[in-house]
């Protein structure tokens, strides 16, 4: 490789950060159950350790994504604590994730929701999260509404559309100057016949209503089978409105598989239409890239690396593809040659500068071997059974708090002795 090659890959690698999800690190299932994970964070300061430790051994992943629910359940009186682990593991708060799909309420949507005390419920709620990120110095608030209706008839499309745009418009009123609103798409699940931010296009014009500072956000899961996601990309560089992705790979639907995974190739093209642009137009696209994935069996922070080390590897390849000599043979449509020059970038092995890239910056060379062979695991592992109960014991205790008050009920209409000695919710959990 030529030393002007190495300068591009070293220059693009510098300028390279990934946000890590803080719930990554938990333990996480699909609908049809959950594996524990011996080593799998349960608390935020376990989030924030695992996140610091997978920054220490790539040097790209400075922050962390955060779910207010998940992670300040308090609000703002837990910011001093955010504070504080952020200075003990080295990685800051990044983006700040409203949840206004989860609870109870929400069974029938959030802002687009026909009852208007639940919309006003979840606005609060974004609003709310918007002065966190603010107390935080975080810049996007960057909601995903699952918002929709599995059967026709049952809802007003287009009253939904007006109930986002005024909840949107209210949302983006409440930024500072220095925030942005990342308003993200999908086209199913867990709404099934129609979802009310399906696709780019609705997001786009939502983000555009709400005001100059809403941008849309591409998760790279949420689109159909074979769509083009690096043409969605162009479309929004375009029109200046992409402002972050949540990176993650799929086979079928939103399956949160690790980055590169099944189609690499159409990560390295997302990344060169971003080089591209920069390229053209003489100025780097302000985008923030995040990974959102769901490591049911991989170990979580072994994933994490991993996916930060392809997502590397993708982005070194895309910066060498030669723009001016592609311009070129684009203008007079040279089809093979043009194709090349792309493909020729992607099969490129950029691993050596890699290496050399980590050794100039004090980093291991081999990220995952470093890890593996550092002893965090064992030590965030302890013996098998204190970490089960580590995993365990919390959701144990939210069950045994919420049905705690009505257990007797349960037990005497069931013809049970109550077997609980407690009506605390503590008595339901000590034989742990």
């Amino acid at each position: 490789m030529t030393e002007k090659l190495e300068a591009l890959i070293h220059r693009a690698l510098d300028d390279f950060h990934i946000e890590l999800p803080s719930w990554g690190f938990a333990n996480t299932g699909t609908r049809f159950g959950k594996f524990i994970q011996l080593a799998a964070a349960v608390s935020l300061e376990d989030k924030f350790s695992d996140a610091g430790q997978v920054h220490a051994f790539t040097g790209a992943c400075p922050t962390v994504a955060l779910n207010v629910q998940w992670d300040l359940p308090n609000g703002l009186k837990d910011i001093a604590e955010v504070e504080r682990l952020a200075s003990k593991y080295g990685v800051q708060p990044g983006s700040i994730n409203p949840n206004v799909f989860q609870d109870q309420e929400y069974k029938y949507g959030s802002v687009a929701n026909p009852d208007p005390a639940i919309r006003k419920r979840a606005l609060d709620h974004i609003l709310d999260c918007i002065t966190i990120a603010d107390a935080l110095d975080c810049r996007d608030i960057s909601p995903w509404f699952a918002d929709g209706s599995n059967y026709p008839g049952t809802q007003s499309i287009r009253s939904r559309i007006k109930w986002f745009e005024e909840a949107l418009k209210k949302a983006h009123a409440g930024l500072s100057s220095k925030q942005r609103l990342l308003i993200e798409y999908k086209p199913f699940e867990p709404a099934f016949y129609h979802t009310d931010i399906a696709d780019w296009g609705m997001a786009f014009l939502l983000a555009r209503t709400a005001g100059p500072r809403a941008y849309v956000l591409v998760d790279t899961g949420h689109h159909y089978q074979t769509q083009n996601i690096e043409q969605i990309v162009a479309w929004l560089l375009h029109h200046r409105m992409i402002g972050g992705f949540h990176f993650n790979d799929r086979r079928y639907a939103d399956d949160d598989l690790t980055l590169g995974s099944i189609d690499p190739y159409q990560i390295f093209r997302i990344f060169h239409e971003i080089h591209n642009y920069a390229w053209e137009t003489g100025k780097s696209a302000d985008v923030t890239y995040m990974v959102d994935q769901s490591h049911n069996l991989k170990g979580k922070m072994e994933a994490m690396i991993q996916t930060v080390c392809t997502a590397q590897e993708l982005y070194a390849k895309a910066a060498i593809v030669d723009h001016a000599r592609l311009a070129s043979l684009q203008q007079s449509c040279s089809l093979v040659e043009a194709e090349e020059c792309l493909r020729g970038a992607f099969w490129y092995d950029v691993r050596p500068v890699l290496r050399e890239w980590r050794r100039s910056h004090g980093l291991p060379e081999d990220p995952m071997r470093e890890f593996r062979e550092s002893g965090y695991l064992e030590d965030v592992s302890d013996d098998d059974a204190l970490a089960i109960v580590r995993a365990v014991r919390p959701l144990m205790q939210r069950s045994a708090e919420r049905w705690a008050p009505t257990k007797a009920n349960v037990f005497k209409r069931a013809g049970l002795p109550c077997l609980p000695s407690s009506q605390s919710a503590q008595g339901w959990i000590e034989p742990i």
